[in-house]
């Protein structure tokens, strides 16, 4: 359950509904307060922002990431993509970010849940998943998917799922090669991105490099395009959730793990019939 922490948190800061509105409690199956999260185009530069992604279904890790990202004092939060897919809870995900009526940009796993389309290409385990996904989305919810943007620009920095070259593509940044395509294509300072599920920070500047996903420090001369790592499902050997948050006036952009109730979530997984190795692979951050 969400603490009154981000409850107070969001209302101080005007992100949720008077008093009068339904109680503060939002448990891990059933929502039942309505967020605000609003980013202006004309945002000033005093913001402190959330950034996560490849959230995967895992309400559980959202929560987490969310109570979190406000007892750090975030005012604004933007979604990389990926709110469905692998575990159990696609649904009340998907409404908890609509809800928060933030910034978000489609991933892959949101076109194949959104679509009709066969998923043969894809690998068996991820294919299984977004067919059961599909069966537990409304037709509204999966338009709502379907008309999402590939890339958004936020305040002063750009936002994409995969890369900027070809974000339709789906193709992956996992090397300081993989990013120069996408530098030539990104006119922001900063970009931010997910779809590997590994935190990085590449930075350019005669040339491209990497430097630690930890606490960076944004330099005005150079240009960054930044994975932000996954809410539902890490890739990095770390099982906890993981977010960005850019601090604006600080030029920083410091990277959160979160601990979260695992074993709820692969339960949940099991429970739906979904492969096995889903909830194994939690336990790991693999």
């Amino acid at each position: 359950m969400l603490t009154r922490r981000i409850c107070d948190q969001w209302r101080r800061n005007g992100r949720i509904p008077p008093e009068s509105s339904p109680g503060l409690n939002l448990s891990l199956d059933r929502l039942s307060t309505r967020f605000y999260c609003l980013l202006p185009a004309a945002a000033g530069n005093d913001m402190r922002i959330a950034l996560f992604g490849d959230i995967h279904a895992n309400l559980e890790a959202l929560n987490a990431v969310l109570e979190d990202a406000a007892s750090q004092d975030c005012t604004e939060w933007v979604c990389l993509g990926d709110i469905v897919g692998y575990n159990a809870n696609p649904g009340e995900c998907l409404d908890l970010i609509r809800e928060m009526e933030c910034p978000v940009v489609k991933g892959n796993h949101d076109e194949d849940a959104s679509g009709d389309h066969c998923l043969e290409t894809m690998n068996p385990t991820a294919a299984t998943a977004l067919e059961w996904t599909r069966e537990q989305l409304s037709d509204e919810q999966r338009e709502w998917l379907h008309t999402l943007r590939m890339v958004r620009q936020v305040s002063a920095f750009t936002v994409v799922h995969s890369t900027l070259d070809q974000p339709q593509a789906w193709n992956y940044v996992t090397n300081k090669f993989d990013a120069m395509s996408n530098f030539s294509y990104q006119f922001t300072h900063v970009c931010f991105h997910g779809h590997t599920h590994v935190p990085r920070v590449f930075v350019k500047e005669n040339r491209v490099g990497e430097v630690a996903a930890e606490l960076v420090e944004v330099e005005k001369d150079l240009k960054y395009f930044i994975n932000i790592g996954s809410v539902g499902q890490p890739r990095d050997g770390d099982p906890r959730a993981c977010y960005a948050i850019y601090d604006i006036p600080r030029n920083l952009i410091i990277f959160r793990r979160v601990d979260y109730d695992r074993k709820t979530t692969q339960q949940k997984i099991l429970d739906a019939g979904l492969p096995p190795n889903l909830a194994e692979r939690l336990a790991d951050g693999r």
